[in-house]
Protein backbone atom coordinates (compact mmCIF):
# COMPACT_ATOMS: atom_id res chain seq x y z
CA UNK A 1 0.00 0.00 0.00
CA UNK A 2 1.27 3.46 -0.81
CA UNK A 3 2.37 5.71 2.01
CA UNK A 4 -0.22 8.33 2.83
CA UNK A 5 0.59 11.84 3.96
CA UNK A 6 -1.18 13.29 6.97
CA UNK A 7 -1.75 16.74 8.36
CA UNK A 8 -3.78 18.09 11.25
CA UNK A 9 -6.96 18.04 9.13
CA UNK A 10 -6.89 14.42 7.88
CA UNK A 11 -4.96 12.66 10.67
CA UNK A 12 -7.93 11.12 12.49
CA UNK A 13 -9.33 9.63 9.28
CA UNK A 14 -6.00 8.08 8.28
CA UNK A 15 -5.49 6.27 11.59
CA UNK A 16 -9.08 5.10 12.09
CA UNK A 17 -8.95 1.59 10.56
CA UNK A 18 -6.62 -1.30 11.27
CA UNK A 19 -2.99 -1.02 12.26
CA UNK A 20 -1.42 2.27 11.24
CA UNK A 21 2.17 3.41 11.72
CA UNK A 22 2.74 7.15 11.62
CA UNK A 23 6.24 8.53 11.00
CA UNK A 24 6.57 12.03 12.45
CA UNK A 25 9.46 13.70 10.63
CA UNK A 26 10.87 16.96 9.26
CA UNK A 27 12.80 17.75 6.09
CA UNK A 28 15.63 19.37 8.09
CA UNK A 29 16.15 16.24 10.25
CA UNK A 30 19.07 14.05 9.11
CA UNK A 31 17.94 10.84 10.86
CA UNK A 32 14.43 11.43 9.46
CA UNK A 33 15.82 11.56 5.92
CA UNK A 34 17.71 8.32 6.60
CA UNK A 35 14.60 6.61 8.01
CA UNK A 36 12.27 7.68 5.17
CA UNK A 37 13.49 5.06 2.65
CA UNK A 38 13.39 2.35 5.33
CA UNK A 39 9.79 3.24 6.20
CA UNK A 40 8.90 3.12 2.50
CA UNK A 41 10.70 -0.20 1.94
CA UNK A 42 8.87 -1.88 4.83
CA UNK A 43 5.53 -0.39 3.71
CA UNK A 44 5.98 -2.17 0.37
CA UNK A 45 6.62 -5.48 2.14
CA UNK A 46 3.65 -5.35 4.54
CA UNK A 47 0.57 -4.30 2.55
CA UNK A 48 -2.00 -5.03 5.27
CA UNK A 49 -0.69 -2.25 7.54
CA UNK A 50 -1.27 1.45 6.89
CA UNK A 51 1.83 3.64 6.68
CA UNK A 52 1.47 7.38 7.15
CA UNK A 53 4.02 10.18 7.15
CA UNK A 54 3.37 13.37 9.11
CA UNK A 55 5.73 16.26 8.42
CA UNK A 56 6.09 18.52 11.42
CA UNK A 57 6.04 22.09 10.19
CA UNK A 58 4.56 25.48 10.99
CA UNK A 59 1.08 24.52 9.76
CA UNK A 60 0.85 21.11 11.45
CA UNK A 61 1.46 21.64 15.15
CA UNK A 62 -1.75 20.41 16.78
CA UNK A 63 -1.30 16.65 16.21
CA UNK A 64 2.36 16.42 17.30
CA UNK A 65 1.50 18.41 20.44
CA UNK A 66 -1.46 16.11 21.19
CA UNK A 67 0.81 13.05 21.14
CA UNK A 68 3.76 14.68 22.89
CA UNK A 69 6.18 14.47 19.97
CA UNK A 70 9.40 16.04 21.23
CA UNK A 71 12.00 14.12 19.24
CA UNK A 72 12.01 12.96 15.63
CA UNK A 73 11.86 10.63 13.93
CA UNK A 74 9.08 9.24 16.09
CA UNK A 75 6.83 6.41 14.95
CA UNK A 76 3.46 5.97 16.62
CA UNK A 77 1.46 2.76 16.23
CA UNK A 78 -2.33 2.92 16.24
CA UNK A 79 -4.97 0.19 16.18
CA UNK A 80 -8.35 1.40 14.97
CA UNK A 81 -7.51 4.97 15.96
CA UNK A 82 -6.14 4.18 19.42
CA UNK A 83 -2.47 4.77 20.23
CA UNK A 84 -0.85 1.50 21.30
CA UNK A 85 2.88 2.23 21.25
CA UNK A 86 5.47 4.82 20.27
CA UNK A 87 9.14 4.53 19.37
CA UNK A 88 11.64 7.30 18.81
CA UNK A 89 14.81 7.26 16.77
CA UNK A 90 16.18 5.63 13.68
CA UNK A 91 15.19 1.98 13.15
CA UNK A 92 16.63 -0.47 10.64
CA UNK A 93 14.26 -2.48 8.41
CA UNK A 94 14.49 -5.61 10.57
CA UNK A 95 13.64 -3.75 13.79
CA UNK A 96 10.69 -2.01 12.15
CA UNK A 97 9.41 -5.25 10.62
CA UNK A 98 9.76 -7.15 13.92
CA UNK A 99 7.85 -4.41 15.72
CA UNK A 100 5.03 -4.57 13.18
CA UNK A 101 4.82 -8.35 13.54
CA UNK A 102 4.54 -7.89 17.33
CA UNK A 103 1.74 -5.36 16.82
CA UNK A 104 -0.10 -7.70 14.45
CA UNK A 105 0.14 -10.55 16.93
CA UNK A 106 -1.08 -8.54 19.91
Amino acid sequence: MAIQHANDANFADLISNGITLVDFWASWCGPCRMFGPIFEQVSNQIPDVNFVKFEIDETNRRTPAKYGIRSIPSVLAFKNGELVEARTGLMDPETLTDWIMELKGA
